[in-house]
């Protein structure tokens, strides 16, 4: 049993679809494509939406799990725009933006600025640097195994034969060790960790960050779905309602107001909820508050 840490960061490659192929290698794929890239014990895991611009949630799902952007603009459409109020919105302050088909940083000035978008470092295009880049900033990556508790959230889970119930996420919080027992939410279930792998090695413990395939005793994948979360933390809830405080970014045309249906996302999730009430002050794009269920 292999039990070093293995450095891991998660990039979300977004803006033109496949351009992750010439940066490591295709491994699982629906409408989030993961892609792979390792240089010893050192790992990056490259996330692409596939489903986007057509879909909103696979953008969020990419964006909520990486701790760096690629941002890649060879087109300035209302794709581009959305991309970038998903990274502001979510708060991921590093990244990298590569200007392709004659677009110029003077360009696009004016719809990052303001944005997380603004600060990132922009590069020429040149894949072999990107590649080393990435895997020197993978290297700098600290994740904790000895955490007392950990919260993976799901995002694909199958049947393997002679293993059973296997489930693929990246830690979102703490650690997760070989024999922990994990409550499955929401719901009541429970299941055991059997085994862990990261990038096809096997691991007794995986900590923050790190893209992981566990092996689960006691669950079937019935009782699983796309953003079931694992834990063993028992901080962690389950709720049917909200109350919270919202600030609304700038181009939202009109108020919260009750009846609205509105999306929340939240690691893996990304559910529907109708507004039961809301009030806000004189501006009502600040500090909303507002009841979901």
């Amino acid at each position: 049993m292999i039990s070093i840490h293995m450095a891991n960061l998660n990039v979300a490659v977004l803006g033109c679809p496949d351009y992750s192929k010439d940066l490591g290698k295709k491994g699982t794929a629906s409408d989030l494509i993961f892609y792979n890239l390792k240089k010893g014990e050192t790992t990056v895991t490259l996330i692409e939406p596939s489903r986007f611009p057509e879909r909103i949630a696979p953008l969020f799902y990419a964006v909520s799990m990486a701790q760096k952007a690629l941002l890649i603009v060879d087109q300035i459409n209302p794709a581009f725009g959305e991309i970038v109020i998903m990274l502001d919105c979510i708060g991921l302050k590093e990244g990298i933006v590569v200007l392709k088909n004659y677009i110029s940083r003077e360009q696009i000035a004016p719809l990052i600025k303001g944005t997380v978008v603004d600060s990132y470092e922009f590069l020429e295009e040149d894949k072999n640097l990107l590649r080393e880049r990435f895997l020197e900033d993978a290297a700098k990556v600290l994740s904790p195994q000895d955490a007392a508790a950990g919260t993976l959230p799901v995002d694909h889970f199958f049947n393997v034969r002679g293993i059973g119930t296997v489930v693929l996420g990246s830690v979102a919080e703490g650690s997760i060790k070989k024999h922990d027992v994990l409550m499955a939410l929401p719901g009541e279930k429970t299941a055991q960790v059997r085994s862990i792998q990261k990038h096809d090695q096997d691991f007794d413990t995986a900590g923050v960050g790190e893209r992981t395939g566990i092996a689960l005793k006691g669950i079937e994948v019935e009782d699983l779905d796309r953003g079931t979360i694992l834990t063993n933390d028992k901080s962690i809830k389950q709720v049917s309602a909200l109350q919270a405080q919202a600030n609304l970014v700038r181009y939202w045309p009109a108020p919260l107001k009750e009846g609205m249906v509105l999306h929340i996302g939240h690691w893996m999730q990304y559910v529907p909820a109708r507004v039961e009430a809301a009030s806000a002050k004189a501006d009502w794009h600040k500090m909303v508050r507002w009841i979901c269920l």
